[in-house]
This record gives C-alpha cells, structure tokens and sequence, in this order.
C-alpha cells in the first residue's frame, strides 16, 4: 500500500464532534428535490403536482444530457412544485407515505462494460451524485473518465466518523467499488485509523493518506494520484454513494437512507441519526439545539456547508448537520489586544496555542463571525500554509478573480473544486470569499470552453 504523509494543512479544534451512538431513525414527513443542490445540472420537470412516485421514479432530468436524472428516494405524493423568480425551479416537494414501493423496471448492475453501467446508474439515479474534476460539476455520464476516486474517511471539523458510519456495510462498500471499477481505475483512500473492514477492499488502488486536514479531501487525493490535464476527466464518488451503490447490486433494491452527524458546540447531544436524503433540516436538530440564542444551523460541514433553517431540505452531498452560535450577541472591547487564552489560532498570535501543545485534544467555542471586513487581496503566503496540492493557491485565486482562463489552464484550475480551499478561505485575512471566487470560476470556465 502507498502511503502518502500531508504535511500543509490545518486542523480547527471544534468542540460537539458527535458521540458514536445512533440515537433514532427520522422519517420527515416531506422530502425536497433541490436542484441548485445538483451543480451542474440544467434541470427539467419529469412529474407534476399530484404525481404518485415511487422510490426511483425520475423527478428531474438534465436537459443536456437526458439520460442523467434524479430520483426520488421515498414513496409519495408530489406535494408542490416551487418556482421563484422567471419561473426557476426551486424545489419539489414530495410528502412521504408509510409504503416502500419500488419504481418497477430498474436495470440491473450486473453489468459487463462500462457504458452498460454507467447507463444503468444514470436511470437508478445514482450518478446525480457523482462529481467529475475538470468543474466540480455532476457527471457528464457521455465523457469516459479516465479515473474514480473515493475517499473512505473525512477530516474535517466534527465531519462524520467513517469506521462507525461505514463498518457494518464493507459488503456493500466491496459491491460499490466493483461496479465503479467496471467504469474506470478507481483509486480508494484510507487513513492509518481506518478500519479493517473498509481498509481490505479488492479490485480498487489502495492508498494511505496521513496527516491534518485536507488529507481526506479527495482533490488532495488526485494531484498526488492522478492529476488531471486538459481535456481529461476524472470522476469523485462520495463514500455514502459508493454504498448506495452497493446495497442496489446486493439486494437490488434502492435504500436512500444516510446516516448523518449531528454535531457542533450548540447541539445539546452530539450523535448520529438515520434519515432519509434530502429530508427536512428540522426534523434532524429537533429537541437537540439551544434554541434560546441566534444560531447557525450548517446543511452540511462547517467549512463548506450552507448556512440553512428548520424548513429548509438537508443536501445529497451532506453527511452532517452542524450548528454553531452566530456570535450576534458578542461584544469585544479591544478584543485585538486580549491574549486570547480560549481562542483557537491559526498562527502563533495567541496564548493558546500554549495551551494547544500542552492539551492536544482540547477544543474551542466557534460561532459564525467573520471578526472583519473583505479587503485588498494581499499576498502573504497563508494559503500556502494550508493547501497541500501541488498548485500556487494565491496566484490561481487572482487569476480566477480577474476571469484570465489562460491563467487558470496553467496554474491547475482543471482539478481543484471551491472545497479544496475552505481551508485557505478560513485563514484568510483578507476576508475574501474564496470558494465563492473558485465556484464562480469554474461556472466562467464551464460556460466558455464547453
């Protein structure tokens, strides 16, 4: 096994990681089709108001490419049909019944090439939930790629635990990658504390990545891997996706359950639920927040997540929800001169980074203030600090800025995704919005090349 050790990066000490203990299973009543939460996709109705759909009837499709569509993972009635301004498709909401009838007709994925499978996941709807590199867009399931890539853990702050998310379903792991592996060369990461279960698979490159994070990220995993050139593509399958995969060519049956983190300094009891993808923010936190302050409910990670309500619907690329104080309420008189004793820090700056050598495992209080205003975009090295890919973070960052795709072809932009500089973004004393600047990029390169 190839083990590869990160060097550059950071790790943010959160406290409210979430226990390993799964306290309930969560049916919301109503599940939602979100399609800005499928990047990428030029969405197109398939059901109208009043539809009874079963679980895998197509709700939408892309209208670039047909074959690709997104399912519903529940049994129901479709409840509404939201638009907003110039009649943009919002959401579809779908209220659940107690049945579990499966859509009739499904396709197998005892599958025998690679066009075969990638057809049957475009009609099982599991390929929405693939990712390809260059763009960070869903899949274009027309363009071969030439790799896959699965990470099989998560370094992020209070992202969900792997080994206890995953231990119990290698089988189904195993069954995923088999069918990817049919597709392309799939490359699997494992840290060092992977398990023996999710570590042994077969048919797929393993490799060790070790270190702080973005060790688990799986752009990190590709430029040391397989970079991606122009003209080449390579496809990102998250690990809940892999199961998914797998519990279909196992029982041939489609199971969109999740088991999700519910983590974060405001949430009275960290733990793990299961529910069903794209259910209901409020029905996850229920009974488990401080509701008697403002709070910054997470639909998704801390660091990449958006931020979101009790109505709003929890994404199909989250596997946590995370809940944070909005700081509103905090007052600081001269707090830039304080020593800072209970203050995380990036740099050397404060007092407790004494105390971070001392207690390696002690934890901070976040909450969601940015402590300043955007400013001019200074050259100062701090990317470099916390991006361990082989690319110049700053210099991609004001060409993607300034809109120069010559700039951006040179300087790595094919592979990177907003996600890989959540971590620049958060030690950035320019306050500038940097996944906001790489995702609007990626769009600008998307709409001019292709």
């Amino acid at each position: 096994m190839n083990t590869i050790k990160i060097k550059r990066g950071l790790d943010i000490k959160i406290g409210g990681k979430a226990e390993e203990r799964l306290t309930q299973t969560i049916m919301s009543k109503e599940v939602a089709i979100v399609p800005d939460q499928y990047v990428g996709l030029a969405p197109k109705l398939a059901v109208k108001e009043g539809d009874q759909v079963a679980i895998g009837t197509p709700i939408l499709f892309d209208k670039n490419h047909p074959a690709l569509k997104v399912v519903s993972p529940v049994c129901g009635q479709v409840k509404s049909v939201v638009r907003g301004e110039r009649r943009k498709l919002l959401s579809i909401v779908i209220e659940r019944s107690d049945a579990a009838e499966q859509r009739p007709g499904t396709p197998s994925l005892s599958t025998k090439n690679a066009e075969e499978t990638i057809a049957a996941l475009c009609e099982l709807g599991f390929s929405a939930l693939i990712h390809q590199r260059p763009y960070d867009v869903v899949a274009n399931p027309d363009v071969m790629p030439k790799a896959i890539f699965v990470s099989a853990f998560n370094t992020a702050p209070l992202a969900a635990d792997y080994n206890f998310v995953f231990k119990a379903e290698a089988a189904n792991i195993q069954a995923g990658l088999d069918v990817l592996a049919r597709i392309a060369k799939t490359y699997y990461s494992v840290a060092p504390a992977t398990c023996a279960e999710l570590r042994n698979m077969k048919g797929v490159e393993v490799n060790e990545f070790s270190g702080v994070h973005p060790a688990g990220n799986v752009g990190v995993h590709i430029n040391h891997l397989n970079p991606v050139n122009k003209g080449e593509v390579v496809w990102t399958v998250p690990m809940f996706a892999v199961a998914l995969i797998g519990r279909y060519a196992n029982t041939g049956k489609s199971d969109w359950m999740q088991t999700i983190a519910v983590a974060g300094p405001k949430v009275k009891a960290p733990c793990y639920v299961k529910a069903i993808g794209c259910c209901q923010i409020g029905s996850i936190v229920k009974d488990n927040i401080n509701a008697d302050e403002n709070l910054r409910i997470i639909n998704g990670n801390v660091l990449t997540g958006l931020k979101a309500t009790n109505e709003d619907f929890l994404s199909p690329m989250a596997d946590c929800v995370n809940v944070i104080a909005e700081g509103d309420h905090e007052d600081e008189l001269f707090g830039w001169m304080r020593p800072r004793f209970n203050k995380f820090s990036a740099s050397r700056l404060y007092c407790s980074r004494l105390f971070s050598c001392l207690c390696p495992k002690k934890t901070y209080k976040f909450d969601a203030r940015m402590l300043g205003s955007e400013r001019a975009f200074i050259m100062s090295g701090e990317y470099d600090k916390v991006f361990p890919m082989d690319i110049f973070p700053e210099q991609l960052c004001k060409a993607m800025i300034t809109r120069n795709i010559d700039k951006m072809e040179q300087l790595g932009a094919y592979e990177v995704a907003p996600e890989d500089f959540a971590l620049c973004e958060f030690v950035c004393t320019s306050k500038i919005e940097t996944q906001k600047v790489v995702r609007e990029a990626l769009d600008y390169m998307r709409k001019e090349l292709e």
